[in-house]
């Protein structure tokens, strides 16, 4: 048997290339939207990629599964579990084959059981695998969303990123049972997940890789905790804020995801052609330049967005999924491919193509347009820059940050949520932050996007405030 796992730590993301080298076949268990690593991957091993599944409707990634299959001519097997509005609308006419508890798929001498694990999702599956000719048993599981190591799925996703009302509690009793199947299951069992440290689709993944049933019995608290009630209570405490993102995720690869039959890229663009389109409404220059710098000098409705593993996350919070972007960026960095390549797999493909930063500076001059500027404080200058409710302060960071300690009066705004509260913003100056200075750099270029050209940033964010001793309120008072 081989087996190669797939890793994107952008998205702290696994996926799994399983083949029988004796047929020559293989199986890729959810495959990310660029098919080149599973065909680089098959190719390299001498294998042909006949089956495509995925462990449920994704919320995080825009599925390759279609785009795989377009591409390779395997077949699809697809989750029919979970009642009717968790059916995927494409598998007739993708001639998938519909997958239920207890159904086996065999890829050459190699058996995939399907197990029904319900909870982070309804129609959630997850496979044990068996390499038959061995005849040892099964070997491990591919846990996708149910099981991670350390954690288990958050089972409020419904609610809180598609907006589906009173499923949260239903949710987490259903994870709690489908546990239950999990601790039947033999110690000896590999347990390979979908996601590791990072992931927003749980609360405190662990870093590594895999792990086994047993262990995950004694060190897991999801699956060590035999109280529904207390499991229930613990599971959807202090889970982080979804990406807004998430929503639209759900429905694309529930209703089926284009393909695109290529991947994705961007052109580079004459600086003529951007300066003085930058802030259209549904047209987003992001800067993935260091924040210092944009600060110092930027395109005017730009927005600071500079490139990291939590690029995406961002992005698919602040813009909306249907709008055209512009990369900006110090020369052909690797920044723009890696930042076109984490777009395309949230299912941004209404990219325009980029443009050089300094030439794109010197054209806006030309034009007669200034740089703009985004103004900057210190934590020590705040407090006598909102006396008297001359300023407001922002905070921007996730509610869990929030709770455990806050600056007293300050008005709690997650980044994620900026463009569409803009409303309830007083009309006072608004002095920004977040823990460490990252989030309301971006937060400040939004605001400044959004009209809000009062907004300045607080260097060094929550941190520098605790550092310099100034009082808090919250739990860490």
């Amino acid at each position: 048997m081989f087996f190669r796992e797939l890793y994107d730590h952008a998205l702290a993301q696994a996926s799994y290339v399983i083949g029988c080298q004796a047929t020559g076949e293989a199986i890729v268990i959810d495959p990310l939207r660029d098919p080149a690593p599973y065909l680089d991957v098959a190719r390299a091993e001498g294998l042909r990629i006949t089956h495509i599944t995925e462990t449920h409707i994704h919320a995080d990634f825009v599925s390759g599964a279609r785009e795989l299959r377009a591409a390779t001519g395997g077949r699809l097997y697809l989750s029919a579990e979970g009642g009717p509005e968790w059916q995927y609308a494409f598998a007739a006419r993708d001639d998938a084959v519909l997958l239920h508890d207890g159904d086996t798929i065999m890829v050459g001498n190699i058996q995939l059981d399907v197990l029904h694990t319900p909870g982070h999702t309804p129609e959630h599956l997850a496979f044990v695998v068996t390499d038959r000719p061995r005849g040892a048993g099964p070997m491990g599981i591919l846990t996708g969303d149910f099981v991670f190591v350390g954690d288990v799925g958050r089972p409020d996703l419904l609610e809180r990123a598609a907006g589906i009302a009173d499923t949260m509690e239903a949710g987490a009793r259903t994870l709690f049972r489908s546990l239950q199947r999990f601790r039947a299951l033999p110690d000896y069992l590999q347990v390979w997940p979908g996601h590791g440290a990072g992931s927003a689709c749980g609360k405190a993944l662990g870093a590594v890789p895999s792990s086994t049933v047993g262990y995950e019995k004694l060190s897991n608290w999801g699956v060590a905790e035999a109280d529904e009630a207390a499991f229930v209570a613990a599971v959807l405490d202090g889970q982080p804020e979804p990406p807004r993102y998430f929503a639209v995720m759900k429905r694309i690869n529930r209703e089926g995801p284009p393909v695109l039959g290529r991947s994705p890229a961007a052109p580079r663009l004459a600086p003529k052609d951007v300066v003085g389109a930058t802030s259209s409404r549904t047209r987003w220059m992001l800067d993935l330049r260091p924040a210092s710098e944009f600060a110092d000098g930027a395109i005017d409705g730009s927005v600071s967005l500079p490139y990291s593993k939590s690029f995406s996350t961002w992005a698919g919070s602040i813009i909306p999924v249907t709008d055209e972007i512009v990369l900006m960026s110090d020369g052909e960095s690797d920044a723009v491919s890696w930042a076109v390549r984490d777009l395309s797999r949230i299912g941004f493909d209404r990219i325009v193509g980029w443009v050089d930063a300094r030439e794109a500076l010197a054209a806006a001059r030309d034009a007669g347009q200034a740089v703009h500027r985004i103004p900057q404080t210190s934590v020590t200058d705040v407090p006598s820059q909102r006396a008297d409710g001359a300023a407001t302060v922002i905070d921007v960071r996730g509610r869990t940050e929030w709770d455990a300690g806050h600056i007293d009066g300050a008005l709690h705004v997650p980044l994620g949520d900026l463009r569409q509260r803009l409303d309830e913003l007083p009309a006072t100056p608004l002095l920004v932050h977040c823990q460490s200075g990252v989030r309301s750099a971006v937060a400040t270029s939004l605001l400044h996007r959004l009209g809000r050209t009062d907004a300045v940033n607080i260097r060094g964010g929550f941190a520098a405030w605790i550092a310099a001793g100034l009082p808090t309120t919250g739990r860490n008072e």
